[in-house]
């Protein structure tokens, strides 16, 4: 049995028991996720397997096994690492919420190496039509909640129409970053983030009253 290291006692303080071992496991995890992507980037789904990420890695398929229980389940995880996370909403201004999550999403979508690998997922969808929906139902599906819940808390707090259409809205939002991702990367920059929310707002805002 393994014995914890020992971290010498300085300026009088205690020694410090420390397991070993995590630092190693974090990093091993590290190379599996990064090889995942490497192989699905080089070859698809038609050339990813746990052996062939395994090697990759420079671990045993046993320590993949320990993680996940198939690719498919791997590959999201992997995948899901690509996509920076979306900033929490402040909750002072749906504005600046809503523009603060779209900068991210332009950031993510300008990046040539991310979109190619969520475009070679898509083209998944014939062949391995779960894996494609599980990707929606488990990585798109909550960051399109999150902008659901500001639009929703607009509509309560009044910077919102009562009747403004959430669905549409979010769609219309996180729809011109991904069209102009595939069309011209290189506008996705902050402004634009800022012009999409402005002219969103235009339409979504209370109307005045008719006197």
């Amino acid at each position: 049995m393994r014995e914890a290291a020992v971290v010498p006692a300085q300026d009088g303080e205690a020694a410090v028991a420390r397991k070993p071992g995590r630092p190693r496991s974090e990093r091993a995890e590290r190379a599996i996720l990064d090889a995942a992507l490497e192989l699905f980037a080089e070859s698809g789904l038609g050339g990813f397997s746990i052996e062939a990420v395994a090697a990759r890695a420079g671990v045993g398929k046993a320590t993949i096994y320990r993680r996940w229980p198939g690719k498919q389940d791997l590959l999201l995880d992997a995948l899901a690492t690509v996509k920076s996370p979306l900033p929490e909403p402040a909750g002072v201004s749906v504005r600046d919420d809503l523009v603060a999550m779209l900068q991210t999403m332009c950031t993510d979508s300008a990046d040539p190496k991310r979109t190619r690998l969520f475009t070679l997922l898509l083209g998944e969808g014939e062949t391995c039509p779960r894996l494609v929906q599980r990707y929606k139902e488990t990585i798109v599906e909550p960051r399109r909640e999150m902008i659901r819940s500001v639009l929703r808390r607009g509509i309560v707090t009044g910077e919102l129409r009562p009747d403004a259409d959430v669905e549409v809205a979010m769609l219309s939002l996180t729809g011109a970053v991904i069209a102009m991702g595939k069309h011209d990367a290189g506008e996705l920059t902050r402004d634009f983030a800022r012009r999409v929310v402005d002219e969103a707002m235009i339409g979504l805002s209370p109307r005045p009253a008719h006197v």
